[in-house]
């Protein structure tokens, strides 16, 4: 796939502002679109989309396929009378710099649930026709995931919040008497989490759409693991290297590197490759397509982790004492090529790359990663393969990630040898006020196709407005958000500007 030369802006919606403590897609969302536009952005990148659990952390989510039901929209709601005037006599005093999640948990939940109820209610009456029928047929359409996904929660609310691998053991591997007590005895519950998911797949869908009339598409990113805690290791163990109990015997992470000395223990399951390729890969396939239904151009997060992964024996407390083990994404991507045809999907190729994964992402043509924070650690010019003269065309340039500092932070901590490196290399002496825009200008003059630079740098904003510290639980981490009016139109057209002068136009 090649990327026509664009630019675009990294923001994940739960960052929009708004009245009710965290991004929603509603008029917030719409309103950032309009200014990408504004600003001759291309795309808007957000992160996985789907609803997070403890840590809250969006590549931690309880599904794969779910959608994050705090980004629903609650005046959207009240507009179609799902929600009513007095239900909001109580609104929480919300922090506008800072997403509170524990308060989202409780008073959120307790929105969308008074918004259940007025669905019933007015089902009951007669006067939800069109948005029954409309719900009927999303069931319908998304039941391969669904039905797990809804009485995974269900379950996991009437157990009190706990992981699935300490719920009973009946239930935990879905013995079909607990399986059908369950169905009948939460009924009531699983129709509300259903309704849930509708809600946010109504909203997002028109989000999308106002984008593509706007002339903005949508970078998705999609974790290469699930999340442990997650109705797809539940509904999928097979797929999984999980002992009789449920509990896994090897999990995922990377071993030490940029981020981290002892490496990172993500503690996701690890797919059982051999036997999701019995299977056909089918739930790859699916998982692409019902990516389909949401991005434009899909980010898979960790894509290295297709030609080998980083296996740690269950439990462990660091991520050192791992192996490499082999995967099967070769014979993956070639399964979902066949079904699907060739996928919009950029290779997030950072870490360890080895001759296997490059082959990998050269065979099937996808557009690789650089960032420009790793650009200048290192004294050869011919070397860094994230230095702006070593790009490729077919590539994606950033300069930092959701996992980097903001890159004025970065420039502020980098070490005297950094600094020194990019001196000679840019012929240029920058203070810590100019360089985020430096940076954005030198990914933008870069040859890599797309360029996309993080809200926070465009913002010139410093290191405690990061988005995430890797290898941290951090009650700071994910909760970034912006206030109104930062993005201005004066912003817009600078940035415009530099678009039209490097020609990321089409």
């Amino acid at each position: 796939m090649l990327i026509a030369r664009s630019s675009g802006v990294l923001l994940h919606p739960t960052s929009l502002p708004g009245p009710y403590g965290i991004g929603e897609l509603g008029q917030e969302a719409r309103s950032f679109i309009n200014w990408l536009a504004s600003a001759g952005q291309k795309y808007w990148q957000v992160m996985p989309l789907g609803p997070t659990g403890y840590g809250d952390s969006p590549y931690q989510a309880f599904s794969a396929f779910a959608g994050n039901p705090y980004l629903v929209c609650l005046d959207t709601l009240r507009e179609q009378e799902l929600l009513l005037d007095v239900d909001f006599d109580a609104v929480p005093d919300f922090n506008p710099d800072r997403v509170d999640f524990g308060l989202q948990y409780i008073w959120r939940n307790q929105m969308l649930s008074r918004a259940f109820s007025h669905f019933e209610a007015g089902r009951a009456e007669g006067e939800m026709g069109e948005v029954d029928a409309e719900f009927a047929g999303f069931k319908s359409s998304e039941q391969h995931w669904l039905g797990d996904y809804a009485l995974f929660m269900a379950i996991k609310n009437e157990q009190g919040g706990l992981p699935w691998n300490a719920w009973p053991l009946p239930i935990r591997r879905r013995e079909a008497e607990a399986m059908s007590d369950a169905k009948t005895r939460l009924v009531r519950e699983i129709e509300r989490y259903s309704f849930q998911q509708f809600l946010f797949f109504r909203q997002w869908t028109a989000i999308r759409d106002y984008a593509a009339e706007q002339g903005v598409q949508v970078i998705g990113d999609i974790p290469i693991f699930v999340a442990m805690d997650s109705s797809d290791a539940w509904a999928n163990p097979e797929q999984f290297f999980f002992d009789d109990e449920g509990q896994p015997t090897v999990v995922a992470g990377v071993p030490p590197d940029y981020f981290s000395e002892t490496g990172q223990l993500w503690g996701n399951p690890l797919y059982d490759w051999d036997v999701m390729k019995k299977s056909g890969f089918e739930w790859w396939i699916r998982r692409f397509q019902a990516s389909l239904k949401l991005y434009d151009l899909i980010r898979v997060d960790h894509f290295r982790g297709f030609a080998g992964y980083w296996e740690i024996p269950f439990p462990a407390d660091t991520a050192m004492n791992g192996e490499w083990k082999p995967a099967l994404g070769h014979d993956m991507f070639a399964a979902v090529r066949q079904a699907l045809g060739d996928l919009p999907i950029i290779a997030e190729d950072l870490g360890v790359i080895t001759p296997d994964v490059e082959a990998l992402r050269d065979d099937y043509n996808l557009p690789g990663m650089a960032v420009l924070q790793f650009a200048f650690g290192g004294g050869d010019f011919a070397v860094n393969a994230f230095l702006p003269h070593n790009l490729k065309e077919n590539q994606v340039v950033y300069t930092g990630t959701h996992d980097n500092d903001t890159t004025r932070g970065w420039w502020r901590n980098a070490d005297e040898h950094e600094h020194h490196t990019f001196r000679v290399y840019t012929h240029s002496d920058p203070s810590e006020e100019s360089f985020a825009w430096l940076l954005t200008t030198i990914a933008f003059e870069s040859k890599a196709n797309l360029a996309v630079v993080p809200l926070q740098d465009l913002l010139n904003l410093d290191s405690d407005e990061r988005m995430n510290l890797p290898g941290s639980t951090g009650p700071e981490n994910w909760t970034w958000r912006y206030r109104e009016g930062v993005v201005s139109a004066e912003l817009a057209h600078k940035l415009r500007e530099l678009t039209e002068e490097t020609k990321r136009t089409a």
